[in-house]
């Protein structure tokens, strides 16, 4: 067992420059650490710089569920003389820090072990190309924390393409046998699970793959960070499920094409980041008159405009719930980790065929790029088709008034049947209409669907709610904040009741109501300036939060810094 006094939470940092191969390095590290039965959460941090800039992985790992990273280091893998000098400050006692030709005396900390490798020695005599000194890093850290070397060649194996893979295997066992000439282990030894069922996935991967599971046929997208890797990751999967995956020129080109194919019948489901979403909002309007499903996975990042490109917040709730002009219904869905990702995508998917309205799953940086452990049970996803018609007897009506608001829909080239698709306000038929009484009906009938969607609300988990069920503090939040105040919420001197909100369109009133019962004291954890979420609980329910912990710089929130801030406010 690991002695340390962050509740054995171990934590590795790898950095260097753009083109080090930072984030394989760390994924690749992280999926021996999942494999082998440790809980693992990892983050990425990098600039917004083609070239150059300090990048960096931040791998945590324990028996037991890491929520989130902790910021104390205990190894540094320094592939940058900046990399030492940026991280020394967060080095925890007896941490070791692996770097080539860094001197000892600009090391102003004692209990530090610097441990060189050599990594330039490494490259010359393997040939290899600099990226893949990496490799001998993970070898090394093989050695130091008793990892399973043929664990680490095996995804290796899986990782590299053939040209690179025999350097990068090398490497790896030349970083290994470096530290097992000296013998240089550190710690004792690390205890873990002997099973571990669950794997290492991020939030953009585990929202693709739900949407897999949910049917889907095609995904458009126009690269923007942060949402760009679910792109990545379907178009590498097209084969595999029958997929088509397309880069159109712009955003506003992904969302009028996705529209088209919806329109014929196919699932499909759009990506971007806010600035990207911002493009799309008269076609965003145009799905929601013309009642055309579509899935919309919008991944948050620090703006305005610009803005700070590659970090996260979460500014845009506001933005994507008043989003398009005009009235019309949405449904929008924040999850916080990627098993919650996961569900949403399945979920929007099915959703937006069932009401015939778009589905906008609203992600940020951290939830879309950083990887965790966790359980993806695509058997439990049932592909739900609203309410198709496989033939048309006589008059077909593409906007008939029902009940619940959702017309019987067909497709394209069903015999008898005329299919109409108008952005303009429109009859039953899909004829364009400026009566006064169609007009009103015709909203009427698209606002029903909100109505429906609260009357089958319970079937999903609209809010959760963990901690003190008894507690008269409560903590609410919303998206990625979850992650971090579950970890916080192991440094808190009172028991809270952890309130977190997953729909925020339709706004589960009831069920968030019923959450608060008994609550005294409420404090609000926002990455926002604005406190949006906060004034969204008040408008919807009356609820208001006694405190408010904002962060708006654009870094998330550390574990142990918010949890002291909480220890203050708790009654």
């Amino acid at each position: 067992m690991i002695e340390h006094n962050h509740n054995s939470i171990f934590t590795i940092v790898i950095g260097g420059a753009a083109g080090d191969g930072i984030r394989e390095a760390g994924n690749n590290l992280g999926q021996i650490l999942a494999k082998i039965g440790y809980e693992v959460f990892i983050s990425f941090k990098y600039p917004s710089l083609i070239r150059g800039g300090h990048n960096y992985a931040r791998i945590s790992f324990s028996n037991e569920k890491v929520f989130y990273d902790n910021s104390h280091i205990d190894a540094l893998i320094a592939l940058t003389d900046e990399t030492v000098l940026r991280h020394l400050p967060k080095l925890s006692k007896n941490a070791v820090i692996f770097t080539e030709n860094y001197e000892k005396e600009k090391i102003e900390r004692q209990n530090v072990t610097l441990v060189n490798l050599p990594f330039s020695d490494f490259i010359k005599n393997t040939k290899a190309p600099v990226i893949a000194r990496s490799s001998a890093a993970l070898g090394a850290m093989c050695y130091l924390l008793d990892l399973p070397l043929n664990e680490m060649l095996n995804i290796l194996h899986k990782v590299f393409q053939e040209k690179s893979l025999e350097s990068n295997i090398t490497l790896a066992k030349l970083g290994y046998e470096h530290l097992e000439k000296i013998n240089f282990r550190h710690w004792k030894e690390i205890k873990r699970d002997k099973i571990n069922t669950k794997e290492l996935v991020d939030g953009n991967t585990a929202l693709a793959r739900g949407l897999i599971a949910a049917g889907l046929k095609f995904y458009i997208a126009y690269p923007m960070t942060p949402s760009t890797s679910i792109l990545h990751f379907l178009a590498k999967k097209q084969k595999d499920f029958n997929i088509k995956v397309i880069q159109p020129e712009n955003e506003i080109a992904v969302i009028n094409m996705a529209l088209g194919i919806a329109y014929t019948g196919e699932r499909v489901a759009i990506g971007t980041a806010t600035g990207g979403f911002a493009l799309m909002q008269e076609a965003f309007s145009l799905a929601g008159i013309s009642e055309i499903p579509i899935v919309i996975a919008v991944s948050q990042r620090q703006g305005p405009a610009t803005g700070v490109p590659t970090h996260s917040s979460q500014t845009d709730l506001r933005f994507v719930l008043h989003a398009g002009h005009g009235e019309f219904p949405r449904i929008v869905m924040a999850p916080g980790d990627p098993e919650e990702a996961f569900q949403c995508g399945a979920y929007a998917l099915n959703l937006a065929w069932q009401y015939q309205l778009p589905v906008v799953v609203l992600l940020d940086k951290h939830v879309s790029e950083n990887l965790t452990t966790g359980i993806l049970n695509a058997d439990s996803i049932k592909i739900e088709r609203g309410k198709p018609l496989e033939k048309i007897d006589n008059h077909y009506s593409r906007y008939l008034f029902t009940e619940g608001g959702v017309s019987p829909i067909v497709f394209p080239g069903t015999p008898n049947a005329s299919v109409k698709s108008n952005s303009y306000e429109h009859d039953e038929d899909g004829i364009a209409t400026e009566d006064l009484d169609i007009i009103k009906k015709m909203q009427n009938k698209r606002f029903k669907k909100g109505e429906s969607i609260l009357k089958e609300i319970e079937k999903y988990e609209t809010v959760k709610v963990y901690g003190d069920q008894k507690s008269k503090n409560a903590i609410i939040f919303w998206g990625s904040t979850k992650t971090v105040v579950l970890e916080a919420n192991k440094y808190l001197n009172k028991k809270a009741k952890l309130i977190q909100v997953l729909w925020m369109e339709p706004f589960d009133v009831k069920r968030i109501s019923a959450a608060f019962n008994g609550v005294k004291n409420i404090i609000s954890i926002e990455s926002n300036h604005n406190a949006q979420f906060t004034g969204l609980l008040r408008e919807k329910t009356g609820i208001e939060a006694n405190e408010k912990i904002l962060a708006y710089d654009s870094r998330p929130f550390e574990p142990i810094e918010l949890a002291e801030e909480l220890n203050k406010l708790l009654k």
